[in-house]
């Protein structure tokens, strides 16, 4: 059967790509993004809050009070990060068969109360307990939404959804500091409490109604979510199709076979060191605070404490623009490495700059790059898109990697600063810096091996297409990228071929690149 012609694409779907959808699918990406990504990023923002507390208060009367001292700062951190790390691919393995918009809310309400807990602590111990389990409920969050997020867009809109939901982590830093000042000089002392009590009790007033707010707006998957004031029954069929139509699958029994697919398949070898590296590729980022604070010495100030803590976060205005580009960019042209590739250059050579220029010389030049080293920290969403997309045909594996990414990332995370980042060799940490610029190559090198086996598989799926009836081609190679992500050509399907997008292999004959 001929392919028709293929549509020329809109330009206005460059800006946004549901404005050349039929106007049916177009109104319930509009409820979809309002009602996810408004959720997503509202509670985004309100974890950093609750995540970085603990330091606020311990420098704002906590230590002094509770008799904190020595490493205990750090060993509550660790409570937390052990939490965090435990927590998440029980809680993705548990969401595919729970519903997303009463687990994550619970969730979170649960972190809000254990969050306002803490202004009750008496002692070391207590802080350490509850930090662990703030973290255990944390966990959930992150690698749930963007789970969630994967399940219900195509790839010209998943790169920009999983984006725009992470630069809430980039805002945060923005906005949190400002926050905290506010509630501890406006606050200290009121009803005979101290500020850094009502800091836990402030974040705490803050995030339990976005949580409520989550169980009203968060949709389920596309197989669970019920029809509602949001959703149509209409609307929900229509993201069931959108999700057959490129070969992401919806939940199925757990069995012995599946489990050990998670294991057998390369996916989970590349992707995960490729967003461990990621993860930690942007360490030289926090030596700028301590670069403005070295001016200051003894009876001459340089900067003040103020300066010290806004400039800064300039850092974080190059995340943002720059996840924001890399996530357009990565949607127009379908493939989700070439950000990674400019990404990682750019980051080797700030470090490379970084590492060879002297403290106190060329001062404005050291500014500069000390900001280019945000520009790599918007590969998150763009690494967990590709993820949601390469293992797309089984969704408890998808739901299996895309946790793995992260949790392995913060296990890495909780030792790895501390030997080629030590606090006594900043600002220089000329180790750390070349350190970083092999991290970033090695992330390149995992991004090529991760597009050559996706490719090497879409060749294979191709031969056994052509050679193989539909019925009989394992659907472990058949990739969902075949017919969307990293295609340099769009491939048209013709009227007459729709219904065969419902089975699980259309016919060649039907499907055609142009």
């Amino acid at each position: 059967m001929p392919s028709q012609p293929a549509k020329p694409r809109a330009w206005t779907s460059y800006l946004w790509d549901t404005w050349d959808k039929p106007a049916a699918e177009r109104r319930f990406l509009f409820k979809l993004d309002a009602c996810l990504l408004t959720y997503a990023a509202l509670s985004y923002f309100s974890k950093y809050l609750d995540q970085q507390n603990i330091t606020n208060a311990y420098v704002s009367g906590m230590q002094e009070d509770l008799g904190l001292h020595g490493n205990q700062l750090n060993y509550i951190t660790t409570a937390w990060t052990c939490g965090y790390v435990l927590g998440q691919i029980p809680s993705n393995m548990l969401i595919t068969r729970i519903r997303p918009s009463i687990w994550i809310p619970t969730m979170e309400v649960i972190w809000s109360v254990l969050t306002m807990v803490l202004a009750s602590a008496k002692n070391f111990e207590t802080l350490v307990a509850v930090r662990f389990f703030v973290g255990l409920a944390e966990s959930t969050f992150y690698p749930a939404i963007q789970y969630v997020i994967g399940s219900w867009y195509k790839g010209d809109e998943l790169g920009k959804r999983a984006c725009i939901f992470h630069t809430a982590s980039a805002l945060g830093p923005m906005f949190s500091g400002f926050l905290q000042t506010g509630a501890y000089n406006g606050l200290n002392g009121v009803h005979r409490l101290a500020g850094w009590k009502w800091l836990f009790i402030i974040d705490g007033i803050i995030t339990i109604p976005i949580a409520l707010l989550g169980y009203l707006i968060m949709p389920d998957l596309p197989s669970n979510t019920k029809p509602s004031i949001f959703y149509t029954q209409e609307q929900i069929d229509i993201g069931k199709k959108r999700m057959e139509e490129i070969g992401r699958k919806p939940p199925a029994p757990f069995t012995r076979k599946k489990i050990l697919g998670f294991f057998t398949t390369w996916h989970i070898y590349t992707l995960v060191p490729l967003y461990i590296l990621f993860n930690n590729g942007n360490g030289p980022a926090n030596s700028m605070i301590f670069w403005l604070k070295s001016f200051n010495k003894p009876g001459h100030q340089v900067y003040t404490v103020g300066q010290i803590n806004t400039y800064p976060l300039g850092i974080q205005a190059v995340q943002v623009v720059t996840t924001l580009i890399y996530a357009w960019w990565s949607d127009i042209v379908r493939a989700r490495w070439p950000p990674m590739i400019f990404a990682g250059t750019w980051s080797m050579i700030t470090c490379i700059v970084l590492a060879s220029t002297p403290l106190y010389e060329h001062i404005t030049r050291r500014w500069v790059f000390y900001y280019f080293t945000g520009c790599g920290g918007g590969l998150s969403g763009l690494i967990l898109a590709w993820a949601n997309e390469l293992t797309g045909h089984d969704n408890e594996k998808r739901s299996f990697v895309v946790a793995s990414c992260n949790m392995f990332a913060y296990v890495m995370q909780a030792w790895l600063p501390i030997i080629i980042f030590p606090q006594v060799e900043q600002p220089r940490i000329f180790k750390g810096n070349v350190a970083t610029a092999c991290i970033n190559f090695s992330m390149m090198s995992f991004a090529m091996a991760t597009l050559y086996l996706s490719r090497r598989d879409q060749r294979r799926a191709r031969k056994l297409r052509a050679g193989t009836p539909g019925s009989d081609v394992s659907e472990d190679i058949v990739l969902e990228d075949e017919l969307d992500a990293d295609l340099k050509k769009p491939q048209v399907v013709t009227e007459a071929a729709l219904p065969t997008l419902e089975h699980r292999h259309p016919q060649p004959a039907l499907v055609h690149s142009v």
